[in-house]
């Protein structure tokens, strides 16, 4: 056996519509297709619900203080449009950390959903960073 991609991953909430509503503004995630289980939540999708497999399962109904940090730190996307990501995270007034990691020039931007789980979104070196956040800089914390 050996493993191949990552498959999904899964958060708990109390609160479904305000995790949505994060998931689909910040990262174009849909809700699709999910069995029939029976406790609430939501499979969704990347490429705003085109995409062929979930990749962020949603566990609901769970009580506020099970919603702590566990072992894993963070989940990391791949994506494009980096200072449009970081002006709709302002406008939300969503604290956030840029990072561009040293020699391979990868943009690392890091924030917080509504329920405390850590997301990073990856964008490519050739990406022009924000005004704030000059190229070269190691990194251009807003946390």
């Amino acid at each position: 056996m050996t493993v191949t991609a990552v498959n999904h991953f899964t958060i708990l909430t109390d609160n479904l519509p305000a995790t949505l509503e994060f998931y689909e503004e910040h990262l174009n995630l849909k809700p699709g297709a999910r069995p029939p289980f029976t406790f609430p939540g939501a499979w969704l999708y990347a490429d705003g619900g085109k995409g062929k497999d979930p990749i962020l399962h949603i566990v609901a109904g769970v009580a506020k203080e099970r919603l702590v940090k566990g072992v894993l730190d963070h989940m990391a996307f791949s994506g494009k449009g980096l200072n449009g990501a970081v002006a709709k995270l302002k406008a939300r007034n969503v604290k956030f950390d840029l990072r561009r990691l040293p020699e391979y020039g990868t943009w690392q931007l890091f924030f917080f959903d509504p329920n405390n789980a850590r997301v990073e979104i990856d964008f490519d070196k050739s990406e022009a960073g924000p005004a704030a956040a000059p190229a070269g800089v190691a990194g251009a914390a807003q946390m």
